[in-house]
């Protein structure tokens, strides 16, 4: 029974509303790995996830009835005394209803890791950018008060414990008698008391004698010392309190984890690490306290992107800060780290020292992600979609959430959303000019060039026409072809725009739209291996020119043809143009564009070449490099008569004993050449240590037979490939040209 392709992939606002919904049921802390190769799908997810989560926040709060109903996060005046007072005055109660309230509060924070990469700690950047945002959020005076009159970091350190009482708050006491209560006493009794003395004075009487006009003086002195002493006590605990304040809200979290950065007793003895995490614990207590005052549950989503950009090391201390100061067992952070996981996994693997080794990046990662959440790709009517959206200059997002201006107030009330990534959205902007326009003006008296005029309307029309050959899925296969990526599709459009302008001002012959897209296509998406064929196409054509040794390529010769038939030294020196290979897209799709869908011959190939302003020819300077070299060892094989690559592998187990007969070798070697069945690959993808221990031949035989078999080869090349390949994917072999891992 054949496979049915999947074509109706669910939208990104499907996955992101489903990914919503998880987060808003299961319990913090938890670390969700966002996984797409395309950053702007990325930023889709994660808004509609803001929108979603809000509107899940303030679907509860509606259907909230019982009393008290949560108070609203704007606080007004009597709110914020009432806050102030209870975090001078009282502490939070935990008990069985406040731990398992209904209504909840987002607060979303955004970590664009790339504008912290110069950073030496990246993970102690994210830790400041997160205390600066809770600052931002709840107020530096609430924060700056809790940490002086609520935070007691041996009390806090523990866990909660769970009271059965029935109320929320308990006053602090001295003497089995509130804080509060001892405060208005005595500030009652001053006023009572002293502030009478201070005001009327003492009595002097003038009648008395001089002695008793001494006594009267000295008993006066007293009092006033008394007096002062009283208020003096209250005064200086007044003071110090709000000298704490003051420094508290000048020299907050921020300045204090970058001063122990500075401090190298603290970063290499003491352990920065525990230091912040102390930090992040006091941020965590304050959190439980502003939940118990607003009634509800609190929740910071802290979404960290563009981390895969950063270098290895970088990487792995996010990774570890996340695991290490976010993923307390009472902590209220949800962490979504949304990256490229390719890229990831990568940067990860050649992170040195950091892994042990025995783990592997995916064992690293699975250690830290709690909930792997992976953005398939787009569907062919997708892309059509975003494709469309970006040409008519319209957001990128093929489904974006319609939501009202009434919904959208409401959600102001129930999520804050603070972003330290600066969102830049392009938007294209049209010039209506019907009429024809010189593309080269004349200036003073140097005419170099002829002006060629354009006609507009033909240019818009083609374009047009070029666009709809990719968004139209019943003109052309296209979009099935297009990557994913928003940025790719951008570099398909504005390539598309050049290269018709080029042919029009070459007074060329336009080719029909669908094939201006399609090429533009091929060299976006599979560039190293259209610079291969390029390459071979003129390797064969000046050889030609130069003795016609080599049979050149035709104009009919199709593209697939050209690559087909020198696949296999692509596949031979895949090791030294490995980076450039990974740059190209599937393989498979590769071969279906050039042979059924879009067959390019040559000629045609040699037209678009005038024209192709969106290929990289440093790939294709250093296939001729590689090739050049390759020239080299075949003279060398000419010199000393040895047998080209392709003859070698398409050798059977006859042809080798036949080819040893020629060279005199004795009858021993055939035999064993049949008993082992070694046939062309076995020599030429074989490991050569190997089949000379299975041939059992001396060194002088040995040398005669790698000659005439492997050619000329210098003894440091197999090394190097080895330890190239060792280096980039351990234990692994792949034939590059894309055939086969």
């Amino acid at each position: 029974m054949a496979i049915e392709k999947v074509t109706n992939i669910p939208s990104d606002n499907v996955y992101a509303y489903a990914l919503s919904k998880t987060l808003t049921k299961v319990s913090s802390p938890v670390t969700v790995g966002l996984y797409s190769e395309c950053h702007n799908r990325i930023n889709m997810v994660l808004k509609n996830i803001e929108v979603h989560m809000n509107q899940e926040a303030k679907r509860r709060e509606e259907k909230y009835a019982k009393e008290p109903k949560p108070r609203s996060i704007t606080p007004s005046v009597s709110d914020l005394l009432s806050l102030i007072f209870r975090l001078l005055f009282y502490r939070p109660v935990w008990t069985e209803q406040n731990q398992n309230m209904k209504n909840i509060r987002y607060l979303f924070v955004r970590f664009s890791a790339w504008h912290f990469a110069g950073s030496d700690l990246l993970w102690a950047a994210l830790v400041m950018q997160l205390c600066k945002a809770l600052q931002n959020s709840f107020g530096k005076l609430q924060l700056g008060l809790f940490r002086i009159a609520q935070h007691d970091e041996e009390k806090d350190a523990g866990k909660k414990k769970i009271e059965d009482i029935p109320k929320n708050w308990r006053s602090k006491k001295l003497a089995c008698i509130p804080i509060w209560a001892l405060i208005l006493m005595g500030f009652i009794a001053s006023l009572l008391i002293l502030v009478p003395l201070i005001i009327l004075g003492f009595p002097n009487l003038k009648d008395h004698e001089e002695g008793e006009k001494v006594e009267s003086s000295s008993e006066y002195g007293v009092l006033e010392g008394f007096a002062i002493a009283v208020l003096g006590v209250p005064a200086v605990g007044a003071l110090r309190f709000i000298l704490l304040l003051l420094k508290n809200l000048i020299f907050n979290q921020d300045l204090t984890i970058r001063q122990r950065l500075d401090n190298k007793k603290v970063s290499q003895q003491l352990g920065l690490m525990h230091e912040v995490r102390k930090e992040m614990r006091l941020l965590c207590c304050f959190i439980y306290f502003m939940e118990i005052f607003e009634r509800r549950r609190i929740r910071v989503v802290l979404e960290i992107t563009n981390l895969d950009r950063c270098t290895p090391k970088k990487i792995v201390g996010v990774l570890d800060a996340i695991n290490i100061l976010l993923s307390d067992e009472e902590s209220p952070f949800i962490s979504v780290l949304a990256v490229d996981p390719e890229v990831l996994v990568r940067q990860v693997q050649q992170a040195e020292d950091c892994l042990n080794k025995r783990d592997s990046a995916y064992d690293f990662l699975d250690r830290i992600i709690t909930l792997p959440f992976t953005v398939p790709p787009l569907s062919d009517t997708s892309k059509s979609s975003v494709f469309e959206n970006i040409v008519r200059g319209q957001s990128e997002n093929p489904e974006d959430i319609p939501v009202k201006e009434t919904t959208a107030s409401a959600l102001k009330g129930h999520g804050t959303s603070i972003s330290f990534e600066d969102e830049c959205s392009a938007k294209s902007s049209e010039t209506k000019e019907d009429q024809v326009i010189p593309l080269i003006s004349k200036k003073g008296n140097f005419e170099t060039f002829a002006v060629a005029e354009l006609n507009l309307n033909e240019v818009d029309r083609l374009i047009e026409s070029a666009f709809s050959c990719i968004f139209s899925r019943d003109k052309s296969k296209l979009q099935s072809y297009i990557s994913g990526d928003t940025m790719s599709m951008r570099r398909v459009i504005n390539s598309i725009r050049v290269t018709i302008m080029i042919m029009e001002t070459q007074k060329l012959e336009p080719p029909p739209p669908e094939k201006i897209a399609a090429w533009v296509v091929l060299v976006d998406r599979w560039p190293c291996r259209l610079s291969w064929i390029i390459q071979c196409v003129e390797d064969d054509q000046q050889s030609d020119e130069i003795d016609g040794s080599f049979c050149a390529a035709d104009n009919t010769k199709t593209l697939w043809e050209v690559f087909n038939y020198n696949s296999l030294e692509l596949c031979i020196i895949g090791y030294e143009v490995e980076n450039f290979l990974e740059s190209d897209g599937d393989p498979e799709l590769f071969e279906i564009f050039l042979r059924k869908d879009f067959k390019f011959t040559v000629g045609e190939m040699e037209m678009f070449k005038l024209c192709t302003v969106n290929l990289n020819y440093s790939m294709k300077n250093e296939l001729a490099r590689v090739r050049g070299s390759r020239r080299l060892n075949k003279a060398g094989r000419n010199a000393f008569q040895s047998l080209s690559s392709r003859t070698v592998m398409n050798m059977k187990t006859e042809d080798i004993c036949q080819e040893l007969t020629k060279l005199s070798f004795p009858e021993k070697y055939l035999e064993t050449v049949r008993n082992n069945f070694i046939d062309g690959r076995t020599i030429l993808f074989g490991d050569p240590k190997d089949l000379r221990q299975v041939l059992q031949m001396t060194l002088g035989e040995w040398t005669t037979f790698k000659i005439h078999f492997l050619g000329v080869m210098p003894p440091s090349q197999p090394s190097l490939a080895k330890t190239r390949q060792d280096a980039t994917n351990p234990g692994v072999v792949i034939c590059s040209s894309g055939h086969g891992k």
